[in-house]
């Protein structure tokens, strides 16, 4: 705003001088050094930023033009609005300053100046208000985005302290349950295999004074350790996850993580007993999902993408759909060439269409 103001008592003088000049035959020195004077009061006005230095600056200013309006030249009296409405901006800005600081002055004008000063006062005043309104504006910008950088600020600390208590959540998960497994074996096989070794020692002192005892010891020695071997496999056998859900919880994970970083809607469906597919046959069908989905990524446009796992009377359907742009003549590159080959490997076949998006099938037969 300080430019804009600067740049108004400027244009003024350099009227001033310029009618001046063209009426007089020559230069007069006074206007060069009164306007001299009144450049450097002006520009210190911004350059100060305390309130009261700036308007004791604004009055001597203005008190400046009246002074060489009536010593010097009566068109002076053209800068005086300017540095009125400057001052009622610097005591608060009220409408009622304003309309005083256009008003005031006219019984000061000469009659033949009354009109251009009220046409310079008019211009001035949306000059003034316009520079405001628009350094008003550009600050709501300005601290609007200052709260969203420090929102966005807030949001980022927020995330990584969600993201380092998932890491230490899930380091501790994994403490716990190797604390629950470590307990589990104690107490479970630890005990047995405790007691069998005391019963095979009393067997082993037994063996050469009363060998019915040491045998019925060395039998129940026998009989703890099979207990202790079932323990150990019925223990592993819960934490280990089914083939079966390990292979669709992949594909999910799969799905959700596409849905999440690119921009396509992703789903999956799948029918029929999927307890039947094999670990084997897993491999396969997520190797060729991926190719799939890259293709369709890379070349197909596509924005969703379905996926399907049908287990049949024969054999598993796995197909991969998108509703990208497809290919009348589908070209066999490296990608449909491995996912041939990989279903080969397991008896099977690749069926790619490419006239409504594309389609890839796997087929696998039990």
């Amino acid at each position: 705003m300080d430019i804009w103001i600067i740049g108004n008592k400027a244009g003024l003088l350099c009227y001033i001088i310029a009618v001046s000049c063209f009426m007089a035959p020559t230069v007069d020195s006074w206007y060069l050094l009164t306007s001299l004077i009144y450049l450097c009061l002006n520009i210190a006005v911004p350059i100060l930023k305390q309130s009261t230095p700036n308007r004791l600056l604004v009055v001597a200013s203005a008190t400046f033009t009246i002074a060489c309006a009536y010593q010097l030249d009566p068109l002076f009296l053209l800068l005086l609005p300017v540095s009125l409405y400057e001052l009622a901006w610097l005591l608060g800005g009220n409408k009622n300053w304003f309309a005083l600081a256009f008003v005031l002055p006219v019984p000061l004008i000469p009659s033949p100046l009354v009109a251009i000063y009220l046409l310079v006062a008019f211009l001035s005043l949306l000059l003034h208000v316009g520079g405001h309104a628009a350094t008003e504006k550009l600050a709501r910008v300005y601290r609007v985005q200052e709260k969203m950088r420090e929102d966005i600020q807030k949001l980022t600390r927020s995330l990584n302290e969600n993201n380092e208590y998932m890491r230490q959540s899930e380091y501790t998960i994994k403490l716990e349950e190797r604390n629950r497994l470590s307990q589990q074996i104690h107490d479970d096989i630890g005990h047995s295999m405790s007691g069998a070794l005391i019963q095979m020692e009393a067997s082993r002192r037994l063996l050469a004074t009363d060998q019915m005892k040491a045998s019925e010891l060395l039998h129940n020695a026998i009989s703890i350790s099979k207990e202790g071997l079932e323990r150990i496999r019925l223990t592993l056998k819960d934490q280990k996850p089914k083939s079966e859900e390990l292979g669709i919880n992949r594909l999910r994970l799969m799905v959700d993580e596409l849905s999440a970083k690119q921009a396509v809607t992703a789903t999956l469906a799948h029918e029929g007993d999927i307890d039947i597919i094999t670990p084997i046959q897993w491999k396969i069908i997520q190797q060729n999902m991926i190719e799939a989905i890259t293709n369709s990524l890379k070349h197909g446009n596509a924005s969703g993408i379905h996926i399907e796992v049908h287990v049949l009377n024969k054999f598993i359907k796995a197909v991969v759909t998108d509703n990208g742009i497809g290919s009348g003549k589908v070209v066999k590159g490296l990608g449909i060439t491995g996912m041939e080959e990989r279903a080969a490997s397991a008896g099977g076949t690749v069926i790619v269409d490419g006239t409504k998006g594309f389609r890839v099938t796997t087929l696998l037969p039990f």
